[in-house]
């Protein structure tokens, strides 16, 4: 799949959905990590989703990827990723309510804080190889809860807690969240292009679905 290089306030990486592909479609906002930050876009293309979506023929989703400066956080850059997803929310047949947000690392940080700090934005968050905020309030707690998460994690993963990624889990569960936390018993920090590739997870992005409300 022809993936798309632009500059702006981020550069980003962009490809389209494939042609076949009901519209409007879904969008996977991924979150690079802190080594594939810098000013090449081709850095963010050697692995994890961007390099399954650039060799891949066709997909049913959208998919946009920013990159950050040299010693920049999603954190920092929260409004400019909201500003560059809401262009092409407006641009694109893009299905708003169905608009997933991932990340890699220090992108799994910027992807938590986004989708606490931006309540139904998101029909799902998919969290790789990163840390779970331990200070979530009340209030952020009550946000996630609305929606789906997806946590990988590798056994052998030596930047990272099993235990303490399993103790925000069974909070956000324990408050009504949807929490699926999957364990690779071999991975070690570097678990994105065998989590990304995975069908099932592939099919759980175009699966989900913001709904503002449920009628009983």
């Amino acid at each position: 799949m022809a993936i798309e290089h632009r500059s702006g306030l981020l550069p980003y990486l962009f490809s389209a959905v494939a042609e076949d592909a009901n519209k409007p479609a879904p969008l996977v906002l991924f979150l690079h990590g802190a080594r594939d930050r810098g000013n090449d876009l081709n850095v963010l293309l050697k692995w994890g989703l961007p390099r399954f979506v650039n060799e891949s023929n066709s997909l049913p989703y959208f998919f946009l990827a920013p990159q950050l400066p040299e010693g920049q956080t999603w954190v920092e850059r929260e409004s400019d990723v909201i500003a560059l997803l809401d262009n092409f929310i407006a641009s694109r047949p893009i299905d708003p309510s169905r608009v997933i947000i991932s990340g890699f690392s220090l992108g799994t940080a910027g992807a938590w804080h986004i989708a606490a700090s931006h309540p139904g934005r998101f029909a799902g968050l998919v969290a790789v190889s990163g840390r779970v905020p331990q200070t979530l309030e009340t209030s952020q707690l009550d946000v996630l809860k609305e929606i789906p998460i997806q946590i990988f994690q590798g056994a052998k993963d030596e930047k990272l807690s099993i235990e303490s990624t399993q103790q925000i889990v069974d909070t956000l569960r324990g408050v009504g969240g949807t929490v699926d936390f999957t364990v690779l018993p071999e991975g070690d920090h570097f678990i994105a292009d065998e989590v990304y590739t995975d069908l099932k997870l592939q099919q759980w992005l175009v699966s989900q679905s913001r709904r503002a409300s449920v009628a009983v």
